[in-house]
């Protein structure tokens, strides 16, 4: 039996890797530059597992950031539907210049650092399935 879950791998060495169990993932980020939130929501389903983005948004606006035409602005974001919607595998670039991804789960929130270190290149992240845990 197995568990649905996220698979973040190092793009460079495939081999170093983690798996995140669970089937509701936030991924956020800080834009390195104008320092706006980014926050997209995913949903894994399956089996076979795979990714599906039902949401996203953005903390505000900023030049070069405009939100997506279809953007609803709500409390201070604007809220969007993502136009990938099933994504394979999403490659998260990792630099050692801005703040990590973080990852939240229905348990709050943390740096990707704390599933997977970076090498300061590219991870990726897929859905997948894992062990279950006793």
């Amino acid at each position: 039996m197995s568990v649905l879950g996220l698979c973040l791998a190092l793009a460079a060495t495939p081999s170093v890797q983690a798996f995140v169990p669970g089937e509701h993932f936030t991924l956020a980020w800080m834009h390195s530059i104008e320092h706006v939130r980014w926050e997209e929501d995913y949903d894994v389903i399956g089996p076979p597992a795979r990714l599906v983005a039902p949401a996203a948004r953005i903390k505000g606006s900023a030049a070069g950031m405009e939100p997506p035409p279809d953007a609803v602005l709500r409390d201070g974001w604007f809220h969007y539907t993502p136009t990938v919607r099933s994504p394979t595998v999403l490659p998260l670039t990792r630099s050692e210049f801005t703040a990590d991804y973080e990852l939240c789960t229905p348990a709050g929130c943390q740096p990707m650092s704390h599933w997977l270190a970076s090498d300061h290149g590219v991870t990726l992240m897929r859905a997948c399935e894992g062990p279950t845990t006793r």
